[in-house]
């Protein structure tokens, strides 16, 4: 199998973070310049069918280009540690705030920046309008993740798993546009520096 993985941008990092928490080592990893447009080449997306990243290509030449997708994927040939829950009742937890981390914080932090930030103009038209108020609505959103960190040590379950990778690689990619969290959310700050200490947050 191969990864096909561009280091500048956040969703390509959930997989490896992934990889990293499994001590995943038996899969090549193919690096794929953004800036240069090669995830916009004929070549990848013959295989891959929109030029998105990361991109999965299995064995058998199936083609995989969803992080989330991937990382489920990889659950199911690497199941330990155990990232997306044990039974029903955690199962559907942990995918309900998968579900709140990448809509209301990750994907509108992540436009915030795209759309924001100057570096990104040879890639996509700026918006500064759009950047701001997704910049505001994600921040605003981190609210709900204090709360429910304020009761809980991890997002999901009782142990990291998948919605706080998605959480954290959004909230730590905004601080390309130097978007940080609030001091007074002191439970989601604890959170973030328990994540910032896993070895795999260096994937």
């Amino acid at each position: 199998m191969k990864i096909y993985d561009a280091a500048i941008a956040p969703n390509p990092r959930r997989v490896r973070w992934v990889m990293a928490e499994k001590s995943v080592n038996d899969i090549e990893v193919v690096a794929v310049s953004i800036p240069q447009g090669e995830h916009k080449q004929p070549q990848y997306l013959s295989k891959a069918g929109l030029p998105n990243l990361p991109m999965l290509e299995m064995d058998d030449g199936t083609t995989i280009t969803e992080s989330l997708a991937i990382c489920r994927y990889l659950e199911s040939r690497y199941p330990e540690p155990n990232l997306f829950g044990r039974d029903p009742r955690e199962i559907a937890v942990i995918e309900m705030w998968t579900r709140r981390a990448e809509l209301m914080v990750a994907s509108p932090l992540m436009l915030g920046v795209r759309l924001g930030h100057p570096g990104f103009a040879a890639l996509e038209t700026p918006a500064p309008e759009v950047a701001a108020w997704n910049q505001k609505t994600g921040l605003a959103a981190l609210k709900v993740l204090d709360a429910r960190l304020a009761e809980s040590r991890w997002l999901g379950a009782d142990r990291l798993t998948i919605a706080d990778i998605v959480a954290f690689i959004g909230i730590d990619f905004a601080r390309i546009v130097r978007l940080r969290p609030p001091e007074d959310l002191t439970s989601l700050n604890r959170w973030l520096e328990a994540m910032r200490e896993r070895p795999a947050a260096k994937a």
